[in-house]
């Protein structure tokens, strides 16, 4: 097993990317590949412990920022470290590709080396996000949303086809045999939401294969109601964001409390524990990262901010995929969908 990595682009820098991928290769026989800055990655693996055995280096003369527009970037940058990641899995030489750089250029990187499964019009960005709920035998704390920005327009078999690849994701990387998979929308009723929403769930509906719940509103996505959500790209965007701003605020409320009275840094003290537990759930570095899903190759985006804990685990997560067949069982769900009447 073989993962391409692309250490260039990622907001924390070289170093805690190279670190995670030398995790891997101390405690797993996962084989990595690092493609970047040569220079960089040495001087970092020189502060490291690992097993050569299981890491390789591929240069790469250039690399995509964050603030790079992806087409322009891909065009003037041609031999980048994203795009030398996917041409890596295209010549078999890894088996799929991590990166937790420019989003845009990673999907737009796929779309060009990689083929979309048959059957699927539109791929999808998906995005892990903390629960309420735990979910499948695992008790897994995250639940899945897609798509989250790699599509703004969609239509009802899109949606459809989204349901399939989330629900075949959930089954791999969570061992959840029969995720709840439900629609966003404005209301719980099969009437509500926009059309392409309604004509997705009558099609969802008479699809056995799929768990298929219904709808579920915006305070079902913490809640962990459904183990899988489907929407388009733009609203499970702004959805993610907005999820990740307001734990972000709790945390600055609580420091903020924490420094201004007595009583308040007595009370959070008694609270420790709990609120110990609560930022452990919170903490998506212990997912990794979430795939691009709709390819005929295995990509997983991880955060920009990943540290090393996090690409280690974005790693295992790709690792997973490839071994648990994800493509194929996306391919056989797409293939077995009720498409009547779109």
């Amino acid at each position: 097993m073989k993962i391409a990595v692309d250490v260039m682009g990622g907001d924390l820098g070289v170093q805690e990317i190279v670190a995670g991928a030398a995790m891997i290769t101390k405690k797993s026989d996962i084989k990595v590949i690092l493609v970047g800055n040569i220079t960089e990655i040495n001087q970092a693996l020189l502060q490291l412990v690992y097993n050569p055995a299981h890491l390789e280096v591929v240069p790469a003369e250039t690399f995509i920022t964050q603030d790079d527009k992806p087409k322009e970037a891909l065009q003037s940058k041609a031999r980048n470290s994203i795009a030398l990641a996917a041409q890596l899995v295209v010549e078999k030489k890894a088996d799929a590709m991590v990166s937790a750089g420019n989003t845009g250029a990673v999907i737009l990187a796929a779309a060009r080396q990689f083929n979309r499964l048959v059957g699927v019009r539109r791929t999808a960005l998906a995005a892990v996000y903390p629960t309420e709920q735990k979910h499948g035998p695992k008790g897994d704390p995250f639940a899945l949303m897609l798509d989250v920005g790699a599509t703004l327009h969609v239509n009802a078999y899109d949606l459809a086809t989204f349901a399939v690849m989330g629900a075949a994701y959930a089954r791999v990387i969570s061992s959840n045999t029969s995720p709840k998979v439900a629609l966003l929308s404005n209301g719980r009723e099969a009437s509500k939401g926009a059309p392409e929403v309604v004509e997705a769930h009558r099609i969802l509906s008479q699809n056995s294969a799929i768990n298929f719940m219904g709808n579920v509103e915006g305070l079902d996505i913490p809640r962990g109601t459904a183990d899988v959500i489907v929407c388009e790209g733009f609203l499970g965007n702004v959805a993610l964001k907005m999820l990740e701003g307001v734990s972000e605020v709790a945390a600055d409320l609580a420091k903020d409390a924490y420094t201004q009275k007595f009583l308040w840094r007595l009370g959070l003290t008694m609270l420790s524990k709990g609120l110990h537990q609560l930022r452990t759930k919170m903490d998506w570095k212990q997912y990794g990262g979430a795939p691009i899903l709709g390819f005929d190759q295995v990509v997983i985006k991880a955060h920009g901010r990943s540290n090393a804990r996090a690409i280690r685990n974005a790693i295992k997560v790709a690792a997973k995929a490839v071994r648990g067949g994800l493509t194929d069982q996306i391919r056989e769900g797409v293939s077995s969908l009720n498409t009547e009447g779109t």
